[in-house]
């Protein structure tokens, strides 16, 4: 082979080596495309999250509802539980059976609580669905869309134990579900209240514990009004407990 050939070889295969900018292009759309159909889909994710924490707190009144409209009393508050329900347990701890009130923290882990109760009274009175047995503590205290809890009790200015968990909020009873993250809180707060989360109906607070006292205070956006005062900013990433009044 002379050396022309073997020059016009060697630029052919420079010319047929690495990726032309078509190709280049191609891949880039390609890989943006795939990164927009995650980011997408990441977003289909949190909608449903949402969603199914907003349904949790729609819900709940209707136990409620249901439940005095068949007994006339509230679930866990029934001082004749036992023979409105075979097999129930009436309340014994977190305040006074019978005097229209569900009392005891919300978030309890009591098993004789009445807000502890509530849940095993409304699915035996066949209104709600999960565990009947108090002692199951894997399963029986109702899940939220984040893996946390929920849970509900009394709202009384007058009563320690049926104190609101949120400062400043009003109702007749409160549903609170734990470990939301903040963006979810602050869609949450959109869809069902005011948008705010310091003011209305539904706020949010600081992530708390089981059988923490009443009285946390609001965290408030980044362009909250006035009235939210100094409370804490909240944050899209970190963990809050969410309450509505009704």
């Amino acid at each position: 082979m002379d050396r022309t050939h073997m020059e016009a070889r060697m630029r052919r295969k420079t010319q047929q080596s690495g990726f032309t900018l078509v190709e280049i292009a191609i891949v880039l759309v390609i890989i943006g495309l795939l990164l927009g159909g995650i980011l997408k889909g990441q977003e289909l994710i949190n909608s449903a999250k949402v969603k199914n924490l907003a349904n949790d707190f729609r819900v709940v009144p209707t136990y409620i509802y249901a439940f005095q409209d068949k007994f006339k009393s509230l679930p866990g508050d029934d001082n004749n539980i036992a023979s409105h329900v075979a097999g129930a347990t009436p309340a014994s701890t977190g305040g006074t059976v019978g005097n229209g009130l569900i009392e005891g923290h919300w978030n309890s882990t009591t098993p004789t609580d009445e807000s502890y109760l509530f849940w095993q009274h409304v699915r035996m009175a066949n209104l709600a669905a999960g565990s009947t047995n108090p002692a199951d503590v894997a399963t029986y205290r109702p899940g939220n869309a984040v893996g946390s809890v929920l849970g509900i009790s009394s709202v009384s200015a007058t009563n320690a134990n049926a104190a609101v968990q949120i400062t400043g909020m009003t109702g007749s009873f409160q549903i609170c579900s734990r470990s939301i993250p903040g963006k979810f809180a602050l869609q949450l707060d959109v869809q069902m209240d005011d948008g705010e989360p310091c003011t209305g109906s539904m706020r949010a607070t600081a992530d708390v514990g089981a059988g923490t006292a009443g009285g946390t205070a609001a965290v408030k956006s980044a362009n909250a009004p006035a009235a939210c005062g100094p409370n804490a900013t909240i944050n899209n990433d970190d963990l809050y407990t969410v309450c509505m009044t009704f």
